[in-house]
């Protein structure tokens, strides 16, 4: 695929002023150039694109696009930005077509819920007969595509590909996981969205937003992004929903809790064997059988629901669609042990999930069932919430293991002490191995009990000093099933 300079960067500088050459591809990492590649640099938290534009151009790079800094004279052409990252969301669409032009894009934000919300949804447009792909931490899933995990929202350029492809293969929805980092860093700036959902806000990312008003005001953009022909579907049981419906020029869909004029739940039963409820939307109402479990995930199911009865999807594909969502990988996964214990593997990682996890499992368990909880806290992230996650887990564990969790570039050890400060009995163990540590509470584990693996879900890796070591806690579960 050739695309003249001057189309690919209308908009960003005066025509007369592009040369008139052909860019055969796009490119953030100057290892990666091809002859004929456009190099954007990108200035980051760690490596400055703009250190690399030599080494871009000595591979073949034929022209560069950069914030203007500089670099004495080059060999090729320079387009100079005031916002590389938001740039490259504009030459990446063009360059690719604007693929989201032809496709329905739904996007889904908040803290906690967005993977489950999408998997469902997925599943109730895969069933209304929709060819239908999904993006987000679990990866790209689209038939006829490899799964490959990368970033909860893929980067500009990769979004816009993925998105050509999935166009050619002919594909009609695309449902993606929204990141705040992707908003703030104008990664979906040129995509055009059909439908955005909100599920929840609570305290995260602080490390990178700083303030829980700056984090609310990162998901606010993508609202503010839709079209008068888009739709918000917003949870209006968080105070922040309420505020996002003010946020958009798109017409509202609320969905709560509660009772009255938004989507809700007209009847519901939880137990450890799922969610059996009915939903009250307007005029109709959806039978839920859901083999999914806790008042989370009954949200996370309302979510889908509003967002297929918004879309005009048949009642029952919605209400089969929901049935056969079965379990979400990493997703308060559960899995039967030798010893007649259960493990479920969750991907928490926020003081506000590990109270809904923890407090779903003690509510709907036995009073005295056993409840380990395999924990750690990630490095070079909001330490703040350190604490306050062993706080939590005290609440409701009968013991708690703290492991390592991908410390990063962070002492494991600085990170274990910030956790256990917020212990207020010794009911806790710590392991510098997280194996270890697993390994343990499993096999301290007998009938009846519940061992709960919080914060990596299915990963494969911990990721130390900048290596990514493998570890893979459902292995270790597997070994004991």
């Amino acid at each position: 695929m050739n695309r003249q300079l001057k189309d690919l960067a209308r908009g960003l500088m005066k025509p007369e002023a592009i040369p008139d050459i052909a860019i055969s591809g796009l490119k953030f990492n100057s290892a990666h150039i091809c002859r004929g590649d456009l190099f954007i640099a990108i200035p980051g938290t760690i490596h400055d694109g703009h250190d690399y534009i030599h080494d871009a151009i000595a591979n073949g790079a034929a022209a560069i696009l950069s914030n203007g800094r500089d670099l004495g004279v080059l060999d090729v052409p320079q387009i100079k930005v005031a916002n590389p990252r938001r740039a490259a969301s504009v030459v990446a669409a063009e360059f690719y077509g604007h693929p989201s032009r032809d496709l329905q894009i739904i996007g889904i934000t908040g803290t906690n819920g967005k993977t489950t919300t999408a998997s469902l949804l997925a599943s109730i447009l895969s069933h209304a007969g929709q060819k239908t792909a999904q993006i987000g931490t679990l990866g790209l899933i689209a038939e006829g595509f490899e799964q490959v995990k990368s970033l909860t929202t893929p980067d500009a350029i990769s979004i816009q590909k993925i998105f050509s492809d999935l166009r050619d293969a002919d594909f009609s929805y695309i449902i993606m996981e929204v990141s705040s980092h992707a908003l703030d860093q104008y990664r979906v700036s040129n995509v055009d969205f059909n439908m955005a959902i909100f599920t929840n806000l609570t305290p995260e990312h602080l490390d990178y937003h700083g303030t829980m008003e700056s984090y609310f005001q990162s998901k606010a953009k993508l609202f503010r992004m839709l079209h008068l022909d888009s739709t918000a579907i917003v949870n209006e049981t968080d105070p922040n929903g309420r505020r996002l419906a003010g946020e958009t020029h798109a017409p509202v869909l609320n969905y709560s809790r509660g009772n009255g004029t938004s989507i809700h739940y007209q009847e519901m039963e939880m137990g450890l064997n799922g969610i059996r409820g009915i939903i009250k939307a307007g005029n109709e109402t959806y039978e839920v059988v859901s083999e999914l479990i806790g008042e989370f995930n009954a949200e996370n199911i309302l979510a889908a629901v509003s967002g297929a009865h918004a879309l005009g999807i048949r009642h029952s594909d919605i209400e089969t669609g929901i049935a056969a969502c079965s379990a979400i990988p990493g997703r308060m996964e559960s899995f039967a042990l030798a010893n007649g214990a259960t493990a479920l593997i969750d991907y928490a990682h926020t003081p506000d999930a590990y109270d809904k996890v923890l407090g779903t499992l003690r509510q709907l368990s036995k009073q005295d069932t056993n409840i380990y909880v395999v924990f750690g806290a990630g490095g070079d992230r909001d330490a703040s919430k350190r604490p306050e996650m062993a706080r939590v887990t005290e609440l409701h564990a009968t013991h708690c293991y703290v492991t390592p969790d991908n410390p990063r570039t962070e002492d494991p050890d600085q990170i274990t002490k910030e956790v256990i400060s917020g212990f207020h009995s010794d009911r806790h163990t710590v392991f510098t191995d997280r194996s270890r540590g697993l390994k343990t509470a499993l096999s301290r584990s007998t009938k009846g009990d519940v061992v709960v693996v919080l914060g990596k879900g299915r990963e494969e890796y911990q990721d130390i000093k900048g290596e990514k070591v493998f570890h893979s806690d459902l292995a270790i579960v597997q070994d004991y099933q």
